[in-house]
């Protein structure tokens, strides 16, 4: 079964990520951008990571920069999932390695469109 690590600060998020995607994926989840770093290290390490982009201390940018600047972990793909839609949020996310972008509130076939695309079972 794939992982996924779904990252964010919001309790509520990761419940609806998980009421999603649960059944088809195994979880594991961090409510910091530091603590998705450990996890991200850990071996099996995850085959895809949902990022959340405003997280209070270390964001979503940073936390992606630091991910794609580690070669442990420098190959997984970050989808961020973020409220803010404008298209610089989107650039720089790009910029720093994102291969996708989710708007939140999240759409559930969006969602699942968009990990499959990326994880095949």
């Amino acid at each position: 079964m794939k992982v996924i690590l779904v990252v964010d600060d919001t309790p509520a998020n990761i419940d609806m990520v998980k009421g999603i995607l649960g059944k088809r994926y195994k979880l594991k989840v961090a409510t910091s951008g530091e603590k998705a770093l450990k996890i991200a290290l850990k071996e099996p390490g995850p085959d895809l990571i949902l990022l959340d982009v405003m997280m209070p201390e270390m964001d979503g940018y940073e936390t992606c920069e630091q991910l794609k600047a580690n070669p442990q972990t420098a190959e997984i793909p970050v989808i961020f999932v973020t409220a803010n839609v404008d298209s610089k949020v989107r650039e720089k996310g790009v910029s720093l390695g994102a291969i996708d972008f989710i708007s939140k509130p999240i759409d559930p076939e969006k969602l699942i469109e968009s990990v499959n695309l990326v994880i095949d079972e």
